[in-house]
């Protein structure tokens, strides 16, 4: 993972990612999940879109050393299924339904989505050049199926979630999975890429 210099830096972007988790489940974008399936689109992709890069790039010592101890828990792909599962699962109307009626299940699900994504980036983001392939190849695999589920809600002819509003309060929901969610993984993925390739040249 790149380094961060200095506490501050560290700090800063732990701040940024605090807010940003405070938006999503205390803020405003909570207030608006509480009667539209598109509010709570918005605040599930900025935990696991938004919040969390900032927070893995603020958590990077002890990630490091955790990938030490276990590697293999900090395969990019392990991660990058790992978030698959738990944005389709979550995502099943059944489950999505669970939420919303249970607030034990609503924690779960949220925790989930923080952890998983804090995960997917920590294990994503290099900390060597061996590793950076992977990171590139977990976070195009992730835009990929963020996208996919996107464009299946979006382009739903009814209503899968009791949550939604209406139809066009769901495809609501649907194009904010599809524009963030899938584009913030494809530009971190991108960024990598342009790096990894950067690197090479230089060697």
């Amino acid at each position: 993972m790149p380094m961060i210099r200095g506490p501050m830096n560290r700090w800063t972007l732990g701040a940024i990612g605090a807010a940003l988790l405070a938006q999503a489940w205390i803020g405003p974008l909570a207030l608006w999940a509480k009667f539209a399936f598109a509010g709570h689109m918005a605040a599930h992709m900025t935990v696991v879109a938004i919040a969390a890069p900032f927070l893995a790039l603020a958590l990077d010592r002890p990630l490091d050393r955790a990938a030490r101890v276990l590697p293999w828990a900090f395969s990019p792909i392990l991660a990058s299924t790992i978030e698959m599962v738990a944005v389709w699962g979550w995502h099943a109307p059944v489950a999505h339904a669970a939420a919303g009626r249970s607030p034990a299940v609503f924690a779960a699900e949220q925790a989930s989505f923080l952890v998983a994504g804090i995960w997917l980036w920590g294990a994503a983001l290099p900390r060597d050049r061996g590793r950076m392939a992977g990171g590139v190849v977990a976070l195009l695999l992730t835009a990929t199926h963020m996208t996919l589920l996107g464009v299946l809600i979006l382009l739903s002819p009814r209503l899968l979630y009791g949550h939604a509003a209406s139809l066009a309060d769901q495809q609501t929901g649907g194009a904010i999975m599809l524009g963030v969610g899938g584009a913030a993984y494809l530009a971190g993925g991108l960024a990598l890429l342009a790096r990894l390739l950067d690197d090479r040249r230089a060697a």
